[in-house]
């Protein structure tokens, strides 16, 4: 992406379709004159009243113990420097943003014009009561360390500043799993810091609470390294400063054991990673580029363990491991403060979980055969599911065992489940998907490319690395397109009626007259149909000219997958092609089918939608808990519609006893499961949370995923093809731009799927 497109896509980012990253709704209904009285007069008056004989209630009445306030002046904003409070303020909200979709938590942002300590200090303190924390954030040094030391002390709310105890927190976990692989103690290691900052004072504060011994460690700033004779440094550099006669990084590099990068890009050489102990550790965590390369330093040292702050590479040291997990655990036990020993509970629980079985979900999105504890694996990945029901649990228990938690916790599986069923409330999935797809893009055909808004879609997928897109359409009309995005980039475009295609376009026609002459069709037929986009698309897959195709944006479902159906044709077993959308909603992502094919599908056909379903839901990374819905539930209508979804369910329970599915069932019954276990207690979905729906007809389930994606504002990944030999996809009419970014995404992982197949059937 050109650096003036990727300005301008940013920009509007934060400025459309409204202004910033946050709002605020209510949590209670607004909808009558009594609510209203009950939200302010007259009815207000009685939890202030409680709040004022019991200042604690405030807890009960108001969202105080769920409300952290993210306060900076901007002075040390990073990459950036001091900016001021109002340049802070996208940071600030996009940290807001961080914590709801990580933790469920409210964050408001307050930037203060102030770079005074004092006032600073103050101002924090006469907006306290309003807060069940405070995360200070993006202040300079030596400042922030006097500023959050004050606060801790005469506030009784969790204070953290993330810039100097995120880092520490997720780099100790990884460091004490480093060791372990390596063999090595935290007692014996020699360690270099190179960065003397805020991030780099905390992380070696928190090394030498779990055992590294200051004469094993070496701090460099920017004058090299930091010695006890040097004058006019600091009293945090003071209490790091060395004795031994080095003077350089490159010298202190020598027999280390450990490298700590919180400085600049590209200091470390090859040279000086030879220099350091057997098995060495490498954190380079200089964002966005490393000290040293993670390529180079893998190049340089096959035994290295090396950790960058970038996504693009293994363990990557990501502060969303901790802050939203912490203040998550603070908050629930209305903790007083977040202490050293909370930090350390963090610490541990990262690297514990580290070693634990990895879920499928997470190995799906990174697309692992199976991430286990080890070199490229010393620390959780961002997406994995357990990080809000470890890491909580062990902050809120750490406030608890050291005396600073004013509501303890006494029911943990409860308390665990609440955690979890925080965690639905965002899109993980779509991060997920495009994740996923970037760690093995493939070739996708745009059958619609002269439309403006699929040349957008093929650019995002281009310039995110989730597909390599080829465009089909008219050249000259794509050429000017891609000229008004200001997409440059040297992309495949292809006109199938044009006369550059016309030996390509003939052997595509040899082929498929050859499969369909028995058909009806003609060789004529079939040059003149290739001249249509979405043959010609067809025919790149079937031939591997292509990965997968997307197509439908700009005619009716029906026109497009009659040639899909006729060139490309359901994959072997299959009797009926289906298609499914997924929903991200509150309660986590549904799966819906069948949203675009089946009009009246029999029982027969019904139970193998649901099948195909629960193979796509597994193929995302979760377990499939289907709801086979009616109007009826179980036998309550005897009607011919009722009956054909309960004997879906009787072939279904028949011949796929593994699958957790039950009906007919209501809608309501399928989503409530308190509802669900009081009328219907012997149904197989009792205690389950059901993330799979299959419709009886396809208007019922149309109608549905579109209230949903319009009402409710439920993002919607489809409809996603199932049953088909290849990979290839029909958008809705009209779908928006990120929709057919994320069914691009989908497509690629559908490429990915089968590719695997083929290789592990070659085995």
């Amino acid at each position: 992406m050109s650096e003036k497109k990727q300005k301008s896509e940013a920009l509007n980012y934060h400025a459309k379709p409204q202004p910033g990253k946050i709002k605020i709704i209510p949590s209670k209904s607004y909808s009558s004159q009594r609510d209203l009285a009950l939200a302010y007069s007259p009815g207000v008056a009685e939890p202030c009243l409680e709040i004022a004989k019991n200042v604690d209630d405030v807890y009960k009445y108001t969202s105080k113990g769920n409300l952290v306030a993210i306060i900076s002046n901007g002075t040390a904003v990073l990459g950036l420097g001091n900016i001021g409070p109002e340049a802070s303020k996208p940071v600030m909200e996009g940290k807001s943003l961080l914590f709801k979709i990580f933790a469920d938590i409210d964050g408001i942002d307050i930037e203060l014009d102030t770079t005074d300590v004092e006032k600073f200090i103050e101002t924090v303190k006469i907006i306290a009561p309003t807060f069940g924390g405070i995360n200070l954030e993006d202040i300079k040094a030596p400042e922030a360390f006097e500023i959050e030391r004050r606060l801790k002390e005469e506030l009784d709310i969790p204070v953290m500043h993330d810039d100097q105890h995120g880092t520490a927190i997720i780099s100790s976990a990884a460091l004490l799993n480093a060791l372990t692989i390596t063999k090595k103690k935290i007692e014996e290691v020699r360690i270099v810091i190179s960065g003397a900052g805020a991030a780099a004072v905390s992380c070696t504060r928190l090394y030498k609470a779990f055992g590294a011994k200051s004469e094993n460690i070496v701090m460099c700033d920017s004058k090299g390294v930091i010695h006890k004779n040097r004058e006019n440094i600091t009293q945090e550099k003071l209490e790091f400063a060395t004795d031994r006669t080095v003077e350089t990084l490159a010298e202190a590099m020598v027999d280390a054991d450990v490298f700590i990068g919180l400085s600049i890009a590209n200091i470390v050489t090859p040279e000086m990673l030879k220099s350091m102990a057997k098995d060495p550790i490498v954190f380079a965590l200089a964002n966005p580029d490393p000290e040293i390369s993670y390529e180079l330093a893998i190049k340089t040292r096959k035994d290295i363990i090396m950790a960058t702050g970038r996504s693009d590479h293994p363990n990557q040291v990501n502060n969303v491991l901790g802050f939203p997990f912490i203040f998550r655990g603070a908050l629930d036990v209305r903790a007083t403060k977040i202490n050293e020993e909370m930090k350390m509970a963090a610490v541990v629980a990262l690297a514990e979980l580290t070693k634990q079985t990895v879920p499928e979900q997470v190995n799906i999105a990174y697309s692992e055969t199976r991430l286990a504890f080890g070199k490229d694996y010393i620390i959780p990945k961002p997406f994995d599911p357990r990080l809000i029901s470890e890491i909580p649990p062990a902050i809120a228990k750490a406030a608890m065992d050291s005396g600073v938690a004013k509501e303890p916790i006494k029911d943990w599986e409860k308390y665990k489940e609440k955690l979890l069923r925080r965690s639905g409330s965002d899109n993980k999935l779509v991060r997920l998907v495009h994740e996923r797809a970037k760690r093995n893009p493939k070739k996708i055909v745009f059958a619609e490319a002269d439309h403006l808004d699929v040349l957008k879609a093929a650019q995002v997928v281009y310039e995110e690395k989730i597909a390599i897109p080829i465009l089909l359409g008219d050249v000259e009309t794509i050429k000017e397109l891609k000229k008004e995005l200001g997409f440059k980039d040297d992309i495949t475009i292809i006109d199938p009626k044009s006369d550059k295609s016309l030996e390509t376009r003939n052997r595509y026609a040899e082929k498929y007259w050859e499969t369909s002459k028995r058909n009806g069709v003609t060789l004529y037929g079939a040059k003149t149909n290739l001249r249509e986009r979405n043959y010609y698309g067809a025919m790149m897959v079937n031939e591997k000219d292509a990965d997968g195709m997307i197509s439908g944006y700009s005619r009716a479902y029906p026109t497009v997958i009659k040639p899909i159906f006729e060139l490309v044709g359901r994959a072997t077993g299959v009797k009926r092609a289906a298609t499914v959308n997924i929903m991200n909603t509150e309660k986590g992502p549904l799966f819906l089918a069948d949203t675009s094919i089946n009009i009246d599908p029999t029982a027969e056909v019904l139970a193998e939608i649901a099948v195909m379903t629960a193979n796509l839901a597994r193929a995302f990374g979760f377990e499939p808990v289907i709801a086979m819905l009616s109007y009826a539930n179980f036998g309550s209508s005897s009607h011919p519609n009722a009956k054909k979804v309960a004997k879906a369910v009787e072939i279904l329970h028949a011949n796929h006893p593994d699958l957790i599915i039950d009906g007919e069932i209501q809608t309501d019954f399928a989503l409530n499961m308190e509802l669900r276990q009081s009328q219907f207690p012997f149904s197989k979905l009792v205690g389950k949370k059901v993330n799979t729906f299959i419709f009886p007809n396809l208007e019922s389930a149309n109608i549905t995923y579109k209230l949903l994606k319009e009402l409710n504002g439920a993002d919607s990944i489809g409809p996603i093809m199932l049953g088909l030999k290849k990979p290839v996809h029909v958008l809705q009419l009209g779908a928006d731009v990120d929709e057919m970014v994320n069914m691009t995404a989908v497509a690629v992982i559908d490429a990915q799927e089968r590719e695997k197949r083929k290789r592990n059937k070659m085995k």
